[in-house]
């Protein structure tokens, strides 16, 4: 029998589904009139502290906590809006708290203890976006606990058969791949016998393995849309 959804879980993945597609063109934000419906930003925030996951399934938790991750460093830019890069900001990740259902979480925290610790998913970091030009694409609608499974497996998909995300020199037999691999590699390498591995279970023009992988650096420039 199918689990009915809750006022409170329709409400909250309704709204984190209207904000994003009202506010997200192709993976990244309009921060500006992002700015202009802080209201709506903040009665999510309110949401999430309040949020009651004492009878939430597995699935729900996740996706919970996936929104939870990214409506917060989409309000930690609007604090400090209009900045350049997240890393501007000192303790972004790291020293800034919130409520999140209860409990009082810094970003890291969050992405931490309550999905990489609990669920061991490696395609969570395809989800979740921490506001930078280099961050997989911000998906512009709610995860939720009915689809959360499928919209891990198309973002992850999705990523990883994008070639400014991947980037393949078959000149160089070399593939270049995001800093993510390097920072994670643990939870990539739980999942496949390496990072290459692991982008050929999601892409269909696979990288042979004797190429070398190298790491391009990073951008931390706001993910901010040009429109």
């Amino acid at each position: 029998m199918e689990k009915r959804i809750t006022k409170q879980e329709a409400d909250f993945y309704d709204g984190v589904s209207r904000l994003l597609q009202q506010h997200v063109v192709n993976g990244q934000v309009k921060y500006k009139a992002l700015q202009r419906d802080e209201t709506k930003l903040d009665g999510l925030v309110k949401q999430i502290a309040q949020y009651n996951l004492s009878a939430a399934s597995g699935s729900e938790k996740k996706a919970f906590y996936i929104n939870a991750y990214n409506v917060l460093v989409l309000k930690q830019v609007l604090m400090q809006y209009p900045v350049k890069s997240v890393m501007d900001v000192a303790g972004f990740f790291d020293k800034q708290k919130f409520r999140v259902a209860g409990e009082s979480l810094t970003l890291n925290e969050l992405e931490n203890k309550k999905l990489r610790a609990p669920y061991q998913d490696a395609r969570i970091h395809f989800a979740l976006v921490c506001a930078a030009k280099s961050c997989p694409p911000l998906l512009n609608k709610a995860y939720t606990p009915k689809l959360v499974e499928k919209q891990l497996e198309s973002q992850t998909r999705q990523s990883l058969q994008n070639p400014d995300f991947i980037k393949i020199l078959p000149k160089q037999k070399q593939v270049q791949v995001s800093e993510i691999f390097k920072w994670y590699e643990a939870d990539f390498l739980a999942e496949a016998p390496s990072v290459i591995a692991y982008i050929n279970k999601y892409t269909s023009m696979l990288i042979p393995p004797q190429y070398n992988t190298r790491y391009y650096t990073y951008n931390w420039q706001l993910n901010e849309a040009s429109n």
